[in-house]
């Protein structure tokens, strides 16, 4: 038997830990890396037009399906490609081992050409960051990087020097047991005494929901009958908290609707579930504060906590619901679902009146229609942008549709990228992208990845000529919109050029047919829609200092708009409220 080198042992171990197949950019120092996989059936190189894809697209492999996902960048400028997707998935806590391939290990510290710093560059988006320096060293070092991956959620990197790569890996190397799951996390006895006590003793609680809560459904709708408590959510728990949700009040931030600020505001203890929610402008600061998160991290950096609780969500209500005390008092539910149902139903003409007849098309007309045609399971991915608004307000989450953004790293570009990743885990899937125009010319050169691999994945570009969300943060801020504007061509047109499914939509009577034709099209399909750069509207009590970018608000006033099929939703809700 041929005596295996340093790439084919990297690579086996990667196929021990789960990983089917790894995204990147060939080139000289990665070289023996990727003919590693070439000779390897349990593996697939996946080939990019971008670095960048390749970790977008791992992460949102990661995220689908909870494990362990891979991407590689040759030297240098190879591999610091990597480093905006590597932030998202990091922040997205999407267990990702990511190739640095590297220069000559003699070369390193001379100025050698393509020379960078890889341990230096990923220090801040990963846990753990390492440099394999002889053959010796690599099986340990890579079990280290993938169990940080995995076992604390986010990117671990690993830089290879490309000579390392060839050599011979080292005899009677032992095959390390490989941890490719997280455990659960339970909260101590006292600390959940305490929380105990703080429910039985407040007379409004609400609860308000993140992506901590993922799994955690039956155990959140369980505990917030027992307490009669509004449920929240911030916008990475949207499609884990909202579907089946008779409590819920809808979304707070500056993208929020309904009646999650005043119930997060109006109740006695206010219960933070599996959630960074970044935005302290909408929190209060005169009401108990109890924060439940599986990372002791993040307990209390955003408000002033009355306690902090160390676990995850599910196991911390499976012990706590059975203790806390029965109410029956369902005034303040009541009221926050009365208030959320009428919020709905103020905004929800912003988007029906006169909608299939108004040109440029409205983006909210072309987000609910999206809602209404997509599968039950479809997986959508959202541009950061205006995309964001739209995602946040008119997809419905029913607990087997998954919706995947860059909602904590904030990047453009983003859509696209995933879309590949969710389309590679299963062909049989719908995959959807929500693309603008600014953020899909930016990654557009992967498009051709669809193509090439015969990916179904059909992207919707709405498309307004500008770059929407800066342009508000422009207006908003008092200053004239400037560099803002898209010059953009026919995007169906190079679609078709490129050998896909392309159409263009301008007017409304088209959009429902052009979306159903590019569904039923078995290869990769992109449909153009020209949307109206001005559709959303600002409350005029906004002013320059109440938005700060994206996402920093200083009022606890949100952005008008539509908000689909979620009225539906609290109606119902409505009309089970008891009547006296």
């Amino acid at each position: 038997m041929a005596k295996q080198n340093v790439s084919e042992q990297f690579v086996d171990i990667l196929v021990r830990a789960g990983v089917k197949r790894m995204y990147g950019v060939v080139g000289d120092s990665l070289n023996p890396v990727v003919d590693a996989i070439r000779r390897n059936s349990a593996i697939d190189w996946i080939q990019v037009r971008h670095e960048e894809t390749a970790a977008f697209a791992a992460g949102a492999e990661a995220q689908i399906t909870g494990s362990l996902a891979a991407c590689a960048g040759s030297c240098g400028p190879g591999n610091l490609h990597l480093i905006n997707g590597l932030y998202d998935a990091h922040r997205s806590m999407a267990p990702v081992l990511a190739l640095a391939s590297h220069i000559p290990s003699s070369e390193i510290g001379l100025g050698y050409f393509q020379e960078t710093h890889p341990e230096l560059l990923f220090q801040e988006c990963s846990h753990y960051n390492e440099m394999i320096s002889n053959p010796q060293q690599m099986p340990r070092l890579l079990q280290t990087a993938i169990q940080h991956a995995i076992g604390r959620g986010g990117v671990s990197v690993v830089a290879m020097p490309g000579d390392i790569a060839s050599q011979p890996a080292p005899e009677k190397s032992i095959q390390h047991a490989l941890v490719t799951s997280r455990p659960t996390v339970r909260p101590g006895d006292a600390e959940i005494e305490k929380l105990c006590r703080m429910v039985d003793e407040a007379k409004r609680v609400t609860l308000f929901c993140g992506s901590g809560t993922a799994g955690a459904h039956a155990e959140v709708m369980e505990f917030a009958e027992r307490v009669k408590s509004p449920v929240g959510h911030a916008l990475r728990g949207k499609e884990w908290i909202q579907y089946d949700n008779p409590y819920d009040v809808g979304m707070s931030g500056l993208l929020g609707y309904g009646a999650a600020y005043e119930a997060t505001n109006e109740c006695d203890l206010l219960i933070l579930l599996g959630t960074d929610f970044p935005y302290n402008a909408f929190l209060p600061n005169d009401v108990k504060i109890v924060q439940v998160d599986v990372r002791p991290e993040h307990l209390g950096r955003r408000s002033k906590l009355d306690l902090a609780i160390w676990g995850d969500v599910r196991e911390t209500l499976r012990c706590l619901t059975p203790r806390v005390k029965v109410k029956t008092d369902r005034k303040f539910l009541d009221r926050m679902l009365k208030k959320h149902a009428d919020a709905l139903e103020g905004v929800v003409k912003a988007y029906t009146r006169k909608v299939e007849k108004h040109i440029p098309i409205h983006p909210e007309y072309v987000a609910s229609v999206l809602d209404e045609l997509a599968d039950d399971d479809a997986v959508f991915t959202v541009d950061t942008g205006m995309c964001n608004v739209w995602a946040a307000r008119y997809l419905s989450p029913n607990g087997k549709r998954r919706v995947i953004g860059s909602f904590s790293h904030g990047s453009m570009a983003n859509a696209l990228p995933q879309a590949i990743g969710a389309q590679f885990v299963d062909r049989n899937r719908q995959v959807v992208s929500m693309s603008g125009d600014g953020g899909f010319t930016m990654l557009m050169g992967d498009f051709l990845t669809l193509v090439q691999y015969d990916l179904p994945v059909k992207v919707v570009v709405f498309n307004n000529s500008s770059l929407g969300m800066v342009e508000l943060e422009m207006l908003v801020a008092g200053l004239p919109s400037f560099g803002t504007d898209n010059k953009n061509p026919d995007f169906a047109a190079i679609a078709r050029a490129a050998g896909a499914y392309g159409v263009r939509v301008e007017k409304p009577k088209q959009l429902e047919s052009a979306l159903k034709d590019a569904f039923k099209h078995k290869g990769p399909a992109l449909v153009d829609v020209v949307t109206d750069p001005n559709a959303l509207s600002i409350p005029p009590k906004i002013s320059a200092d109440m938005v700060t970018g994206f996402a920093l608000s200083a009022s606890k006033i949100v952005l008008d708009g539509g908000v689909g099929r979620m009225v539906q939703m609290a109606r119902s809700n409505l009309r089970n409220v008891p009547r006296p």
